[in-house]
């Protein structure tokens, strides 16, 4: 198993815009294409970023999902009427990890 932290930094006047993509669709499609969040955190200090896991059996599966997301026609509409405004996202970052071995959940 193999697990994607994902890292946005939002432009400046646009977290509501992401949240509302977010919580309105994105995640539902996300369900919709077999993709997996683990979790999803807003920036404590109140800094313009939202953090999220997803879980994969594989890297190959990892980037079929991503296809699959990028070529979505629901995601495509809903990404361009939301950016109607102008963009949304400045930079994703992403991080793979994998769970330690010696790490037993308490």
């Amino acid at each position: 198993m193999i697990y994607e932290l994902r890292i946005y930094t939002i432009l400046p006047g646009r977290i509501d815009a992401i949240r509302k993509r977010f919580s309105d669709h994105t995640l539902g499609i996300f369900d919709r294409l077999g993709m997996q969040v683990c979790d999803f955190w807003e920036d404590l200090e109140e800094r313009p970023k939202l953090y999220y896991t997803m879980k994969y059996e594989s890297i190959e599966e990892r980037t079929s999902q991503w296809e699959a997301f990028s070529q979505d026609k629901e995601w495509n509409e809903v990404r361009q009427r939301s950016e109607q405004d102008g963009k949304i996202v400045e930079r994703v970052e992403s991080v793979f990890m994998k769970r330690a071995d010696y790490f037993n959940k308490r």
